[in-house]
């Protein structure tokens, strides 16, 4: 597979952490209905592994990053907060119907070892390498390379509008379903982030706040399709 040049430690996690989402759909169509829990639900096993795969691949190429300390932390902390309120305003102002099928961990609930591992790998998926893997992509990547095909000589938070517009409809996309347009929006606002801060941190701390504040969101709530 062709890679442009330096673009591996910012493509490759994302690509494994999307094909560990496409071996779900095979599971899912073969064995539906079967007897273990482990096969016919087979999310319980694949985000946590995922969650471990994903998270080697970021600390493997943790360097190339570059991270500086993330800036302007209030307005970042804002944004976290509109997202967040973008995301669940369905349920919460429109009164659409509460997303409750999805990554339970209560099916566990008889076995605290398996609950709690569960709900932390799916916390630390959530609030650590969603954010880490998504951002290093979406904003550390393909908003540059969109640019510039040698991306890593564009700076981080370099705007124009076709870069823009790419990545906030192609990250959509990525949560597409009926995310898709929350996700769109969020994309566009994690760009803003960008811009704004010209630090691939401060896009991964928005991503990270949004997730633990919505991670909290599912618990109160129980509507476990937002995971």
């Amino acid at each position: 597979m062709y890679f442009p040049k330096g673009s591996r430690p910012f493509v490759v996690p994302f690509l494994v952490f999307l094909l560990f989402l496409l071996l779900r759909s095979p599971f899912d169509w073969i064995f539906k209905g079967h007897g273990s829990l482990w096969v016919a639900e087979p999310q319980y096993w694949i985000f946590p592994l995922q969650t471990v795969v994903c998270g080697i691949l970021v600390a493997r190429f943790w360097r190339a990053y570059g991270f500086q300390p993330p800036r302007k932390l209030l307005g970042t902390f804002l944004v976290a907060i509109l997202v967040l309120a973008i995301w669940v305003s369905p349920q919460e102002i429109f009164r659409v119907a509460p997303r409750t099928e999805g990554f339970d961990p209560s099916v566990f609930a008889g076995n605290p070892a398996l609950y709690w591992g569960n709900l932390l790998f799916r916390f630390v998926r959530l609030v650590v390498v969603v954010p880490l893997v998504e951002e290093v992509f979406w904003r550390g990547f393909l908003l540059r390379f969109l640019i510039n095909d040698d991306f890593r000589k564009v700076p981080v938070g370099t705007f124009t509008w076709s870069s823009f517009l790419w990545t906030s409809v192609l990250f959509g996309f990525e949560h597409a379903g009926p995310d898709l347009v929350a996700a769109i929006i969020t994309g566009a606002l994690f760009n803003v982030v960008a811009y704004r801060t010209k630090s691939l941190a401060s896009c991964v701390l928005v991503h990270a706040l949004v997730n633990l504040l919505l991670g909290f969101y599912i618990l109160a709530t129980e509507q476990w399709g937002f995971w």
